[in-house]
């Protein structure tokens, strides 16, 4: 591979370090994405309730709290890639295991350490893309981290279509004996083996390298990133940006008075909005969902699949305009159309009658509304808040603190789906779908007022740049 410089740097090379980093993306999305179609073979194989399935489908996420924070501290100790070297290995780990779970507590425990990995992934490999990628095409570049995303739910979904397919059913045996559903999680192994290996080829981020003295490797990476005569100036520009007197540490997300920097709530309150629109509801509970309001198992995996076709439609939107429009501006269009198509569910579900098996079923016509209402939902996301909320996580705090703004606003974003994620079968079973897609309905319009209000663009800017 040539190292000659290019404009804008060394593209060649910049397209390697993004595409072995969204790997991650991709495990995020499909390690949270496979459970949606095993819930039928967990209830049947170990006499999970509404809520036991509830905790047991969500035990990935308290895991995922807990690896997303200690990811962003141990970033800024170990480095970005060694972290992502570490979680990779936990996904092949808890694939294995979760497959192989005699028990609900023993999947649960397994979910539980593939959280960990999926919370590194979810707020490392955004960060490093942003600190090895020039400031023109930033966003665009850490969007595709969204597609990867996405499309790890899309191959989770498809890979759980034909195993069921295959077998009869999700109960139904397939290789060597074992139900469809274990072997749901088994495949997972497959991607973050190819993480693992492919995370050898990319060179530690140069940022990290810099807060740690060594400076000869930074200047090196930078070189083969932008050129030798872009090399010296942007090192200077790090440096400068860094405490001379201490490494990064929590205590720089405090501001002198006391508590936290507003920068710090601002990516905290961009993480929570994130997940307060309910948007893991379709992808966690997807299938159970549309079986809920009428269609066959077979169907709701089928919609599954539309849903993530048009997500990845939608992050290729968010993609082309992000460096364009910015990223404020998708934030707010994305409000807007999520609070519209939310009504719509809400009231397309309160529509809902119960038939005489005890299903929900949506007058002719609704299910149809709700039908398009969704994959719009989906579509408004997926070019907004989806892409661009890990784009800001990973660019909108300044060098000094990103790894530990990270780890904090990385476990609140994880903390929060776990309360959705968790709630949504209690909520929907006691309360109604009516009343649970209002409450995120209010949440999307809540955002809007958010964003217009406290959250600063951070287009064309570099890292540097960036104020506490």
């Amino acid at each position: 591979m040539s190292q000659q410089p290019q404009p804008g740097g060394n593209l060649g090379f910049i397209g390697l370090i993004v595409a072995v980093a969204t790997i991650g993306g991709f495990m995020f999305g499909y390690d949270s994405g496979a459970i949606n179609g095993t819930q039928d073979g967990l209830k049947h194989a170990f006499g999970l309730g509404e809520a036991e399935l509830g905790l047991t489908v969500s035990a990935l996420l308290p895991g995922c709290a807990l690896g997303a924070f200690l990811a962003g501290r141990f970033a800024d100790i170990w480095g970005r890639r060694a972290v992502m070297m570490m979680a990779a290995a936990l996904f092949i780990l808890s694939a294995l295991g979760s497959g192989a779970a005699p028990s609900a507590i023993v999947l649960a425990v397994a979910r539980f350490f593939a959280g960990a990995a999926v919370g590194a992934a979810s707020v490392l490999s955004p960060a490093y893309i942003s600190e090895v990628t020039p400031a023109h095409v930033r966003g665009r570049l850490s969007s595709a981290q969204q597609v990867m995303i996405i499309s790890g739910l899309t191959g989770a979904f498809l890979a759980n279509y034909w195993l069921a397919g295959a077998a009869g059913s999700s109960l139904g045996a397939f290789w060597g004996g074992y139900p469809a559903w274990r072997w749901m999680f088994w495949v997972q192994a497959a991607p973050a083996i190819l993480f693992l290996v492919t995370l050898l080829l990319i060179p530690e981020s140069p940022r990290f390298l810099v807060a740690k003295g060594r400076t000869e490797e930074a200047r090196s990476v930078l070189a083969r990133l932008f050129g030798d005569a872009t090399a010296d100036a942007k090192l200077g520009e790090i440096r400068a940006s860094l405490a001379a007197d201490h490494q990064p540490s929590l205590a720089d997300i405090r501001k002198p008075g006391g508590g936290w920097r507003p920068i710090v709530w601002v990516g905290i309150g961009l993480a929570v909005f994130q997940q307060l629109v309910g948007i893991n509801v379709v992808f966690y509970y997807g299938a159970v969902l549309w079986q809920a309001v009428g269609f066959s198992e077979a169907d709701a995996l089928k919609i599954n699949i539309l849903s993530g076709v048009v997500s990845i439609a939608a992050c290729l939107v968010s993609i082309g305009l992000v460096d364009k429009l910015g990223r404020k501006p998708l934030l707010l269009i994305g409000s807007a159309g999520m609070t519209a198509t939310l009504g719509a569910l809400a009231w397309c579900f309160a529509q809902a009658s119960t038939g005489s098996d005890g299903a929900l079923v949506l007058p002719e016509g609704v299910g149809t509304i709700a039908l398009y209402a969704a994959n719009i939902y989906v579509v408004f996301f997926n070019m907004s808040w989806g892409p661009v909320m890990w784009v800001m996580l990973g660019e909108m705090f300044p060098n000094q603190m990103r790894g530990s703004a990270l780890a904090v606003a990385g476990a609140a974003q994880w903390l929060a789906n776990f309360a959705v994620s968790s709630s949504f079968p209690w909520l929907a079973g006691n309360i109604g779908l009516p009343v649970t897609y209002a409450a995120y309905t209010l949440f999307a319009a809540i955002s809007l007022v958010f964003v217009w209000t406290s959250v600063k663009e951070t287009k064309g800017k570099e890292l540097e740049a960036m104020e506490g």
